[in-house]
């Protein structure tokens, strides 16, 4: 690859321009006369993030937000708000010098995910959803219940030579690719992906066999790895999915999916099944790509706060029954109660234990009323009370 050609009054300082431009145009590489290849990594100048490439991002999010407002309506458009629990890249196959390219969205030099990605990815997982090997189904079948045209309804429902559910919100393209075509209903849009941190990512990819591959060696165990890098958008990043449907195309072909949300409900069942199972990008089949919708992950929240109170719950019942087989007896301990925070606290020969709130007015509750009434009075009221080091474990009657 030759040096790029930028003219001398530029200079050799380009952190304004945007990544995409660093990435493709001004990467440096070369070093010397001789056209070496730099020995420094090449991508470190490339993934970071100016302030003015941060305020680009956010304006075409802001943009992108307020279009899709204007054309929106409850009935035609469908906004599903995901993050990343992976990194994410596209475009690998773009040619590049350092052999994995990137897709950056000109001109503004930023990462995003093709509308045509995401299509493709749904498509995918409606027709795993609709095969039923992956448990329910959520709606999705392979049935072809729907005719291509009102003017061969009777033939095309005769024939089973109708449209699918899939076949209708994605589109369909004859076998030979020329004959019939079908538009889809729905319309997925570019995803401009909310950065996390001021960085992107750089991965490597690291294969072992280039001697068997390439050089025509036997295979064996020796062979030098030559490390790959590539461009990822770190984990933790937001991806705003927006979706728009023909509701008249729609009505025309499957009256039933324009109603109600029907076909809304069939598009989020597949993309909760994309996230969890598919990722989007490139090098999903080792991870990459992987993401968790708004849903996914406060259920995945809640689960663990349930869980973290469990242990809690477990934890306390333990350390009562340790306490109360531990418990030594004080009779004759005078008791006291303190409204103001809750307290139960009790005294023997100098001695002082207690059982904060809530504990404390539950172990009150338990003895009788009159007695109740005179250590709310602060009367003199002598009980035997069971502690265990300086908590109150158990009060009774002396």
């Amino acid at each position: 690859m030759p040096i790029a050609a930028v003219p001398v009054y530029l200079g050799n300082d380009f952190k304004d321009a945007s990544p995409g431009m660093r990435f493709g145009m001004y990467l440096t590489l070369w070093e010397g006369a001789a056209w070496s290849k730099t020995r420094d990594k090449p991508l470190d100048g490339a993934k970071r993030l100016g302030d003015n490439d941060m305020k680009t991002m956010q304006a075409l999010i802001a943009r992108q937000e307020r279009c899709f407002d204007a054309i929106a309506s409850s009935e035609n458009t469908l906004r599903l708000e995901a993050q990343s629990i992976a990194p994410f890249t596209t475009g690998l196959g773009n040619e590049h010098p350092l052999e994995n390219g990137f897709a950056f969205l000109n001109p503004y030099g930023l990462p995003y995910l093709p509308g045509s990605g995401v299509k493709g990815v749904l498509r995918q997982a409606a027709r795993e959803l609709a095969s039923g090997e992956w448990g329910e189904t959520h709606g999705w079948d392979e049935e072809h219940p729907h005719p291509k045209s009102l003017s061969q309804r009777e033939r095309d429902l005769a024939e089973g030579e109708g449209l699918s559910v899939v076949d209708i919100l994605f589109g369909l393209e004859s076998k030979n690719g020329d004959t019939e075509h079908l538009r889809g209903a729905l319309t997925f849009w570019d995803v401009i992906p909310q950065i996390k941190g001021d960085s992107l990512m750089v991965e490597i990819m690291t294969p072992h066999q280039k001697h068997y591959y390439q050089d025509g060696q036997s295979p064996h165990d020796s062979g030098q790895p030559t490390p790959i890098s590539f461009l990822t958008v770190p984990p933790g990043s937001g991806f705003t999915f927006h979706v728009q449907c023909d509701l008249a195309h729609l009505d025309r072909l499957a009256p039933e999916l324009a109603t109600d949300g029907q076909w809304q409900k069939l598009i989020e069942a597949a993309f909760e099944h994309a996230f969890q199972w598919l990722g989007f990008g490139a090098k999903t089949a080792v991870g990459y790509g992987a993401m968790r919708s708004d849903k996914q992950r406060q259920a995945q929240e809640t689960a663990a706060a349930e869980r973290a109170e469990q242990m809690k719950e477990i934890a306390r019942k333990q350390e009562e029954a340790r306490q109360a087989e531990q418990a030594v007896p004080w009779p004759g301990a005078r008791i006291k109660f303190n409204q103001s925070n809750g307290t139960l606290s009790v005294e023997k020969d100098g001695k002082s234990a207690a059982a904060l709130a809530p504990k404390g007015k539950k172990l009150l509750e338990t003895l009788p009323p009159e007695i109740q009434k005179k250590v709310l009075a602060n009367q003199f009221i002598k009980i035997t009370a069971y502690v265990c080091g300086k908590t109150v474990v158990r009060v009774e009657i002396a």
